[in-house]
């Protein structure tokens, strides 16, 4: 059964830098903050935002987020590439992340292939919704 245990920030970071190891990617800044449409981004300049919602979430569905993240470092979209290496590093991460994933990147619902209207989060892809 997975830790539902709270980590700090300073170990979301560590968990991070553990990840971008194993990966062979490095992220330039790394960030906890809070976010409240996203788990986390990534920015084209290398820059890692992770949502402090994260430190109460279950260690694999970090992992999946951190992932997702640190993928991005390489391959800037959501195409067959960026699916095969997540499928790669995280064989079970459809299943771990559920039906959170369309707060990963912001709008996009990886799942249905949709968006929402606007851009805008549903409540039920909310923390709490």
């Amino acid at each position: 059964m997975a830790s539902k245990r709270q980590v700090t920030a300073v170990g979301l970071k560590r968990e991070v830098r553990d990840w971008a190891g194993k990966i062979r990617v490095e992220p330039k800044q790394l960030y906890v903050q809070r976010m409240t449409r996203k788990w986390a981004s990534c920015s084209t300049r290398g820059r890692i935002c992770l949502s402090t919602d994260l430190l109460r979430e279950d260690r694999r569905f970090r992992s999946v987020v951190i992932v997702h993240e640190l993928i991005h470092l390489m391959v800037p979209n959501h195409g067959k590439l960026f699916k095969s290496l997540m499928n790669a590093h995280m064989p079970d991460w459809e299943r771990i992340a559920g039906g959170r994933v369309s707060r990963m990147c912001g709008f996009v619902n990886h799942s249905a292939g949709t968006r929402t209207s606007g851009g805008r989060r549903r409540r039920e892809d909310l923390p709490g919704g």
